[in-house]
């Protein structure tokens, strides 16, 4: 059973973290896959061609592009490429994010303008470009949101632009309905990757939380490829939420093991 075989997915953002688990699941879905990394050289290169060759050892195509989403040529460069080596794309995952953790009123200029450019226009960028392709495929774009979109977090203004780019899923699934492309999104729970290690150092008390309620990458992963198979066909403009029920109450009472 290979729900997405003789598919192509691009993952913007996929060589670590939560992008490196839906690209690695893509794969074992069928599809081909094109990795996106945003800096040349240095560890995030290295853990791109690493999934590359996990991808490839799986009988899948994997192509690895370097770009940065929030600069449009950039974004050109990234389907152009895609297009010229596939010829087609199936799936839009937007994943890819970069924001400093620090409290809005405190951040630089340099570092809205970041925010905004990445996490806001870098993703429009993509759904621009990707339009031509997915309404030849009648493809799916999928982004990758957070409860930052919807709850405080301390020292997190990229709740923000997750809150901004929702509503945008929720406008291009009716903008794009007559294109035959499906628009969603994930909204992922608090996952142990990279920026957890970060986050636990502004968030007092995050690590009190049980094992059970930490997400893990797969389980967006793993929500991601449904919304990219036949069987969610009948949804689109909607977030769908993992967090293991974290946001069901505003308290919950710590039983004993």
């Amino acid at each position: 059973m290979l729900p997405l075989k003789d598919k192509v997915a691009l993952i913007t953002g996929s060589s670590r973290g939560i992008g490196n688990a839906i690209a690695r699941k893509c794969a074992l879905a069928g599809a081909d896959v094109v990795i996106n990394y945003r800096k040349a050289g240095g560890s995030s290169q290295e853990q791109a061609e690493q999934l590359c060759k996990e991808i490839e050892g799986m009988g899948r195509s994997a192509l690895m592009v370097q770009a940065d989403i929030a600069a449009k040529d950039s974004v050109k460069k990234l389907f152009s490429e895609t297009a010229g080596r596939f010829g087609r794309l199936d799936f839009l995952i937007l994943n890819a994010a970069k924001a400093p953790f620090k409290p809005v009123e405190k951040l630089f200029e340099r570092e809205l303008r970041q925010l905004v450019e990445t996490n806001y226009l870098g993703n429009i960028f993509c759904i621009q470009e990707s339009v031509p392709l997915l309404a030849k495929s009648g493809g799916r774009i999928v982004f990758i949101s957070s409860l930052g979109s919807r709850f405080y977090n301390p020292a997190y203004p990229l709740g923000s632009m997750k809150a901004a780019m929702e509503s945008v899923v929720r406008d291009c699934a009716e903008s794009l309905r007559h294109k035959k492309i499906l628009v969603n999104a994930v909204c992922g729970g608090i996952v142990r990757t990279d920026s957890f290690k970060i986050l636990r150092q502004y968030w007092e008390n995050i690590d009190m939380l049980p094992d059970e309620l930490f997400v893990e990458p797969d389980e967006i992963a793993d929500a991601t490829v449904f919304l990219c198979a036949p069987e969610s066909r009948g949804i689109t403009g909607q977030t769908l939420v993992v967090d293991r029920g974290l946001s069901n109450s505003l308290f919950r009472a710590v039983s004993n093991p």
